[in-house]
């Protein structure tokens, strides 16, 4: 089966770890010939190209900026992708005929493309759900709810809906959201396709952990409760930093490791309080992340308290994968936390409530982390394998 995925993730090689590079590397494993079309910005100073490597096509497509830039190039970028996309296909891809358009959100506007291929070849579609825009930016005050920009937003969402023969959702309650607000979607043409991976082993000794730790200064006498990935708006981040002020358990440390728009305001609070029970490091090479990683006791998710949206941070994966509970401090509309608790590898907060995330960071003082831990391995292994979302799409083709 030939597959075109179209993604706004840079993706230079199938061999690295990630939600999309498991998934492609599944198919490629399964025989099936894939082809990736994926963003070059223009920052980097590369012209659209067409290369063959590791197994899969990949069309690298020149775009203008669309990430950690300001939102007057991300906004055009992102409107100007379609087209450059579209002329990049034509161009490139003329003689090869797909069975599957494959294709995440964000963004949401790939309509044409999609409907070209489609078109084309008589090819499906299934779309990964993994973000609900515009309905996220306007829970982080980005678009004005009924504006002419957000209006406009929301009828090329509907319109790559109804041109998705299938949409699978990260989790029930982002199924739920997206019916309620589309009720013109039909309910069979939607199911939960969650975030999957192709997990890796580590089992590190104590003695090997203690030596990571060292490695960045951080305590080998505590236990260490770590943010890690993306710091920006979504994550709420403020209610983090609440935290770590409000702690006063002695054996807590706090290790935040990431980058992103928020990360200057981060990086300027920790300079002006200078925490005794915290760390700052901006982003690893991924190695060395998951390494360090590995090293932690307990991974923290944080989301903010205005969303309306289901948000489910792929992150949740990474610390499942490291066998380490999870303590989420979210909006009330996901389903993240119900889903860690019923595991029992972990606890949910509601983000904004610092009583009760006390509580629960001295009940994981006193918990049998180790249990916690393999809980966390048996929820990752029950539902997050890059096979189901394999199975899944397959069952549809």
């Amino acid at each position: 089966m030939n597959i075109l995925f179209l993604t706004l993730v840079e993706i230079n090689s199938v061999e690295d770890r990630g939600i999309y590079h498991d998934l492609l590397r599944k198919f490629r494993n399964e025989g099936h010939d894939v082809t990736i079309v994926s963003p070059v910005e223009r920052r980097k100073g590369i012209s659209t190209n067409f290369s063959k490597k590791e197994g899969v096509s990949i069309l690298q497509v020149k775009t203008f900026n669309i990430q950690k830039t300001n939102i007057i190039e991300k906004g055009i970028g992102t409107l100007a992708i379609e087209y450059q996309y579209l002329s990049a296909i034509r161009k490139h891809l003329t003689n090869t005929k797909f069975d599957l358009v494959l294709y995440s959100t964000p963004p949401i506007t790939f309509a044409k493309v999609i409907e070209f291929v489609k078109k084309r070849d008589f090819a499906k579609s299934y779309l990964l759900l993994k973000d609900i825009f515009p309905q996220n930016a306007v829970d982080m005050n980005m678009l004005k709810k009924d504006g002419f920009v957000h209006k406009q937003f929301l009828k090329k969402e509907k319109k790559l809906y109804q041109i998705s023969d299938t949409i699978g959702c990260m989790s029930r309650a982002n199924v739920d959201f997206v019916l309620k607000h589309n009720p013109e979607i039909s309910k069979s043409k939607i199911e939960v396709n969650p975030n999957t991976i192709e997990p890796v082993i580590f089992n590190y000794s104590d003695k090997q952990k203690k030596e990571i730790r060292g490695k960045y200064n951080i305590p080998t006498d505590k236990k260490v409760f770590v943010y890690g990935g993306n710091l920006g708006k979504p994550q709420g981040l403020d209610f983090l930093l609440e935290t770590i002020e409000a702690t006063k358990f002695e054996d807590i440390f706090f290790l935040i490791v990431g980058d992103g728009t928020e990360f200057p305001k981060i990086h300027d609070w920790f300079n002006n309080n200078k925490p005794n029970n915290a760390k700052l490091l901006q982003r690893l090479p991924k190695d060395d992340y998951d390494k360090l990683l590995a090293a932690c006791d307990v991974g923290l998710i944080f989301l903010d308290k205005n969303f309306l949206i289901p948000n489910f941070p792929s992150r949740l994966l990474s610390y499942l994968e490291m066998k380490i509970p999870v303590l989420a401090a979210t909006d009330p509309n996901t389903d993240m936390g119900d889903i860690v608790e019923k595991a029992q590898c972990g606890y949910k907060v509601f983000a904004g409530n610092q009583d009760d995330m006390q509580t629960k960071l001295g009940d994981l003082l006193q918990d049998d982390l180790k249990k916690l831990g393999d809980n966390a391995e048996k929820l990752l292994m029950d539902e997050y394998l890059v096979e189901r979302s394999y199975n899944l799409i397959m069952e549809k083709i």
